[in-house]
C-alpha cells in the first residue's frame, strides 16, 4: 500500500534516536507480527498496519507519572497525521481506537479485531529471543541488577521485583503474557517463544 509506505518513512524519521526497546525496529517487528496475524484472522489491513506504525509515537519513561498516557498521546498525534493526509474520519477513529487500547499498563480488553491484533503483535515482541534482548536492554538503561543473587529464580516466597532485578520481569510479566493474547495465531507463536524463554532461564540456572 503506497500510502502506508509513505507513512512508514515519516514514522522512521520521527523515531530517530529512540531507545532500542521502542525504536523503529520495534515498530517493524510488530508490523511483521501484525501482517501475519491479520492475514490469518481476516483483519482490515489498512487500519491495522496504520495503527502499528503509529502506536508508539509517544513513550514516556518507566516510572514516569505520565507513563499511562503514552498510548492516548500517541493516538492524538496519529489522528492529526492522518487528518493531514486526508484519511476518512471513520478510518482514523478505528486506527485511534487500536492505539488507545494497545497498552499493557492500561489493562484494556479491546473490542475490534484490529485492536486485538495490535495488542497481540506488540506483546509478541516482548517474548522469545527478542523479548530477552529487550528486557535486559531496558534493565541496563535503568541500572538494574541482572538477578537477585540470594534467590534468582523465585524459589522462596519472595515477590518478584522487576524495578530492582531484571530477571524478575520474566516472572512478574513475561512468562504469563501468552495468557493475555486474543488470537489463535498469536497464541501459537507466543507458546513457542515462551518455551524458548523458559529454556533460557534453565540454561542461566546452570551458569550461575
Amino acid at each position: 500500500m503506497p500510502m502506508l509506505d509513505d507513512l512508514r518513512r515519516q514514522v522512521e524519521k520521527m523515531l530517530e534516536g529512540r531507545d532500542p526497546g521502542h525504536d523503529f525496529e520495534h515498530i517493524m517487528r510488530v508490523y511483521k507480527n501484525a501482517q501475519k496475524i491479520g492475514e490469518e484472522e481476516g483483519a482490515d489491513m489498512k487500519v491495522l498496519l496504520a495503527a502499528v506504525l503509529l502506536h508508539d509515537l509517544v513513550v514516556y519513561p518507566k516510572g514516569s507519572a505520565k507513563r499511562s498516557k503514552s498510548a492516548d498521546d500517541s493516538a492524538d498525534i496519529a489522528e492529526k497525521i492522518l487528518e493531514k493526509r486526508g484519511w476518512p474520519k471513520a478510518t482514523i477513529d478505528k486506527v485511534s481506537y487500536c492505539i488507545r487500547t494497545h497498552s499493557y499498563s492500561k489493562r484494556i480488553r479491546p473490542v475490534t479485531l484490529e485492536a486485538k491484533i495490535l495488542q497481540d503483535a506488540d506483546r509478541l515482541d516482548a517474548l522469545g529471543a527478542i523479548g530477552i534482548a529487550r528486557t535486559f536492554s531496558v534493565g541496563g538503561s535503568e541500572n538494574r541488577k541482572f538477578y537477585n543473587p540470594g534467590d534468582p529464580f523465585w524459589k522462596s516466597s519472595r515477590e518478584p521485583d522487576d524495578t530492582v532485578w531484571t530477571l524478575d520481569h520474566f516472572q512478574a510479566k513475561l512468562l504469563n503474557l501468552q495468557n493475555t493474547l486474543h488470537t489463535k495465531t498469536a497464541r501459537k507463536v507466543a507458546k513457542e517463544r515462551t518455551r524458548f524463554m523458559r529454556q533460557f532461564i534453565g540454561q542461566l540456572a546452570k551458569e550461575i
